[in-house]
């Protein structure tokens, strides 16, 4: 069975890397089907490695595309190594922009400070901040680390500023006004703009 690894929407070509997230978000597109956009299945038989990865992006034709964004079905930062070497042999090969899509969870993940590993790779690093409180974000996000997400999402939101030219936090409309209203709060307090999207159900 083919697996799709990276797959196109517009002009950006997205990759796909894993399966693997921390957290089970309520209105996560994983609970409605296989894929998104018109894609084949996004659901990874198996962990890709860095050459299949490669493989897909050629043939893929990586090179016509605007930006290569890291987002798939599960959360790109799980496979953070090879993640950064996919990033080397983009930047290396070509002159691509490259995004990170994340839940921004990735210190807990490793155990460790990680944003320093996107300097030089990534260019725009998107995270979902998903609420603006603390109690809406456990219960919208549910992630398998407990309370102490919240504050590491931010506290990795704020080290990427140190490496990355280009970070901002993302809600979907859906989570209410409130809630939206204390995630701009949250957002200018770090200084770290926010961006408001669709919810693609």
């Amino acid at each position: 069975m083919a697996m799709t690894i990276a797959y196109a929407v517009g002009s950006n070509l997205y990759v796909n890397i894993t399966n693997k997230c921390p957290c089970s978000c309520t209105f996560c597109i994983r609970k409605n089907g296989d894929g998104v956009y018109g894609s084949d299945s996004l659901w990874l038989e198996h962990e890709p490695s860095a050459q299949e990865i490669i493989d897909a992006l050629e043939k893929a034709d990586f090179k016509k595309y605007d930006e290569i964004i890291f987002c798939g079905y599960g959360e790109p930062t799980e496979r953070i190594e090879c993640l950064a070497e996919i990033a080397d042999y983009i930047k290396k090969n070509s002159d691509k922009k490259i995004r990170l899509n994340t839940n921004g969870l990735s210190d807990l993940i490793h155990g460790k400070d990680t944003a320093c590993m996107l300097e030089n790779r990534i260019d725009t690093v998107s995270i979902s901040l998903n609420a603006g409180t603390i109690d809406e974000y456990l219960k919208v996000t549910r992630p398998r680390f407990g309370e102490p997400s919240f504050e590491a999402m931010q506290k990795f939101a704020t080290d990427c500023k140190k490496y990355v030219k280009n970070v901002a936090f993302t809600v979907v409309d859906v989570i209410g006004e409130d809630e939206i209203n204390a995630a701009k709060s949250l957002s200018e307090k770090l200084g770290v703009p926010l961006r408001i999207r669709k919810y693609e159900g």
